[in-house]
């Protein structure tokens, strides 16, 4: 989920805590632990300041090792040590257990985005990604800043989001159903099709979709519970040649064919370089496809620019690979 979301979410958690009897006892473990959730619910992402390093190693590592299993246990511990001393009176237990509820809860949450995490490690570097929420969705932020206001004048906060938690639970499903629709409609469209996937947007009733079979590439949407195909490209497999070997051991290529499952490539030539192109096919967007790495060679296949992120113009594009003025 987003930065944002996910505060609400801590604070939300420090409000149902006050039903735990332990917690609602003491005003030290009230604030420490309303205070420790807010923390737990954000430190899984503290790795989003690799992005202040460059997008390759940002896409290789969000929501890696800092969404680890050993990484749930440990944050907690890392809170505690910090907090604990300003609060020496704290129950400690529920303290710790508040804490890794936050930090478990922000890691789960993030397993339901299209961008998933690596949950599993170090058991697998599989990226888990079920793809049924937006990683912003308005209905659970708007329904979150709803019961914060809800508290604010005055209603008990463990039952405001105990219930607020039950409809969420309710709007997950919901979704999981919705997602389902469209994945069976989609399969008897392309009977074929050897991988699907299925991701959510901002908006409740359309789904973006990306697939492909043993010839084709599949890109398209599904609206209202109406699937509809949007574009089709001929699956090419990337050739192993001098230039396409060369270009994937850039970092940002490296990075994006190590986060992208569906992609298409390109290979252009010029009189004093080769560009290549590689470009991720699930984020389809008024007709353009704004997440792609490229990389320039010259003619000796050394790399002279590159880049990897996201960009919605072929001007912009060019801006940062440097060959525009920005």
């Amino acid at each position: 989920m987003d930065t944002g979301t996910h505060v609400v979410m801590g604070i939300a958690l420090g409000g149902l805590a006050t039903l735990d009897p332990a917690v609602a006892a003491s005003q030290s473990t009230t604030t420490s632990v309303l205070i420790a959730v807010i923390a737990g619910s954000q430190i899984p992402d503290i790795d989003t300041v690799l992005k202040l390093r460059n997008n390759a190693i940002y896409i290789r590592n969000h929501r890696g090792i800092t969404h680890s299993v050993p990484a749930v246990i440990l944050w907690p511990l890392v809170i505690l040590a910090v907090l604990y001393p300003f609060f020496p009176d704290a129950n400690l237990f529920h303290l710790w257990a508040w804490t890794f509820a936050a930090v478990f809860i922000h890691v789960f949450v993030d397993i339901f985005n299209a961008y998933g995490t690596q949950a599993l490690r170090p058991f697998s570097a599989k990226w888990v990604a079920l793809g049924v929420i937006n990683t912003f969705d308005p209905f659970i932020f708007g329904i979150h800043v709803l019961a914060i206001f809800i508290w604010a004048i005055g209603a008990n906060p463990g039952y405001t989001f105990l219930s607020m938690f039950i409809v969420i639970i309710a709007y997950y499903l919901k979704r999981y159903q919705a997602k389902k629709r469209v994945l069976v409609q989609f399969r008897s469209m392309i009977p074929d099709a050897e991988e699907i996937i299925v991701a959510p947007t901002m908006r409740f009733h359309q789904w973006r979709i990306a697939a492909m079979n043993e010839k084709f590439f599949f890109v398209g949407r599904a609206t209202k519970g109406k699937v509809e195909i949007l574009d089709r490209f001929k699956r090419i497999p990337v050739p192993q040649t001098p230039v396409i070997e060369a270009a994937k051991k850039d970092e940002n290529i490296a990075a994006f064919l190590s986060f992208s499952p569906v992609y298409r490539w390109e290979v252009d030539e010029y009189d004093e370089y080769y560009e290549v192109r590689f470009i991720d096919l699930r984020y389809r967007s008024n007709g353009h496809y704004p997440f792609v790495a490229v990389v320039q060679l010259d003619a000796n296949l050394k790399p002279i620019r590159s880049y990897t992120g996201w960009v919605y113009s072929e001007h912009k594009l060019r801006k940062k690979l440097g060959i525009l003025p920005s």
